[in-house]
């Protein structure tokens, strides 16, 4: 059974989590993209995750989506959309129905990369609208991760420039874990019995 909320007292506390595996930059429709197209092709559940570089004035332009993440277990993907766009071979795999995407939110994501390339989205899966049936109400990836999986993880680079010239190491440590860590979080739930939240748990800002 899973705890319902968790503070950030708890949260930091517990030992700190990154993706361990191989981290892989694709910018160029090249070998690499193509590697990368056919491991995803191969799995049946990948983390998805999109960066966008932050705005912080109502004058600041958006260029939108700059990074998709794809994550298998032991490999992740990081494509640079404003250099590569959004390819029919990459926009096939976020719309085939026999590659689970797990990832929170992704309506708001897949929106985004619509405007790169117009795809049918199947085959996701929204972790946000998911985990009140294991008992969970909190519903931002640091606060899952938290608990379901036991761990923290770093939000540092959230807000960094996903635009540059080169993804620093932390930020492509940042990103692999966002993906992955949320194909971690559906397998742990997968193998979890349900315990729904009640209406009154759900909401207790209205109930009092």
């Amino acid at each position: 059974m899973y705890k319902i909320s968790i503070s950030p007292e708890e949260i930091g506390s517990l030992p700190l989590a990154s993706f361990g595996g191989e981290i892989v930059v694709v910018d160029a429709l090249d070998q690499v993209f193509a590697d990368a197209i056919r491991y995803l092709r191969r799995q049946k559940v990948i983390g998805f995750d999109t960066e966008t570089r932050p705005t912080f004035s109502p004058d600041q332009h958006s260029n939108g989506t700059a990074l998709l993440q794809l994550s298998g277990a032991e490999r992740a993907f990081l494509f640079r959309l404003q250099r590569i766009g959004l390819p029919k071979q990459l926009a096939s795999i976020l719309s085939s129905p026999s590659i689970l995407k797990v990832g929170a939110a992704t309506a708001d994501d897949v929106r985004g990369l619509r405007k790169i390339t117009d795809f049918q989205a199947r085959g996701f899966l929204d972790l946000q609208s998911k985990v009140w049936e294991y008992g969970i109400r909190d519903k931002s990836v640091k606060k899952m991760a938290a608990i379901i999986l036991g761990v923290k993880i770093s939000k540092a680079q959230q807000l960094s420039n996903w635009e540059a010239d080169r993804l620093s190491e932390s930020q492509q440590r940042y990103a692999a874990t966002d993906a992955w860590v949320c194909r971690e979080m559906y397998r742990k739930l997968s193998g979890s019995p349900k315990n729904p939240l009640t209406e009154q748990q759900l909401h207790p800002e209205i109930y009092g």
